[in-house]
């Protein structure tokens, strides 16, 4: 009775990690880029009392096992990088990923990090930036003088200037995609960094090589699928519910065991 209500109290956290992250995935329904995380369950430790197969000393072979779980607990929360539907925007700044890679952004120390959002715009210095400021990598400046950009869908940057007729290539964006995209760190910010489990960036132009390739004035929508994850919700709170039920009826159980001497 006591291994039931230790098993029912880990199966409870196991599940409000759960409603956590499906909150968190829900929350994030409308954000730029954003991809939606599952969480992964594994059963615990057993102990066995009887093993199939061995022989007893009454010469009689049992032909199945006695196990005893310990419960369930979360061993990852996995992301899924599958591609979010393009939402056309009209803005010439907004450019969405249709296909592998992610987007390179510096940060003000130097390191780099990732992402799929691709809600660009220009700071005072024609500095193509993210919305917190943060500057593309290779970092792309735009002239003053600039009345239209124009991106490829192979990423070739070209703007055409007051008083010309003839547009003038600026840069060329760069991808990166990682042999492990779920291995990367969710950092916030709409950012990833890479980590050993990630494996290193492969660099390269879009529309080569495995990489998407660019859309302007698209945006890619989240990966939320909002009516899978309200299954998901029920799922989790019934689950919740059973496990606290059965703390309940271990607590009854040992309230009669204790009583029996009465």
């Amino acid at each position: 009775m006591l291994r039931a209500l230790r098993t029912a109290a880990l199966g409870m956290n196991a599940q409000q990690t759960g409603v956590d992250t499906i909150a968190h995935n829900l929350a994030n329904a409308n954000t730029t880029g954003f991809k939606q995380a599952r969480v992964v369950f594994q059963d615990l430790l057993y102990q066995t009392i009887q093993t199939p197969g061995q022989e007893e000393a009454q010469g009689v072979t049992p032909p199945a096992s006695i196990q005893l779980g310990s419960g369930v607990a979360v061993v990852a929360t996995v992301r899924q990088f599958t591609q979010g539907s393009l939402i056309e925007t009209g803005n010439a700044l907004d450019l969405a990923i249709n296909g592998d890679g992610f987007f390179q952004i510096r940060r003000p120390d130097g390191s780099i990090v990732y992402t799929r959002d691709g809600t660009f715009t220009l700071n005072a210095n024609g500095t193509l930036v993210t919305q917190t400021g943060l500057p593309l990598e290779p970092e792309l400046n735009v002239p003053p003088d600039t009345i239209e950009i124009h991106v490829s869908q192979d990423g070739l940057v070209s703007v055409r200037l007051q008083g010309a007729t003839e547009s003038v290539e600026i840069g060329q964006l760069e991808l990166a995609r990682f042999p492990n995209p779920a291995g990367l760190r969710a950092i916030g910010g709409n950012l990833y960094e890479q980590t050993e489990a990630s494996g290193f960036p492969i660099l390269g132009p879009p529309g080569e090589a495995g990489f998407g390739t660019i859309r302007q004035g698209f945006l890619e929508a989240a990966n939320v699928d909002i009516v899978q994850e309200m299954v998901n919700l029920i799922t989790a709170q019934r689950a919740y519910e059973i496990n606290s039920k059965m703390v309940t009826t271990s607590e009854e159980m040992l309230q009669t065991a204790t009583q029996m001497k009465r």
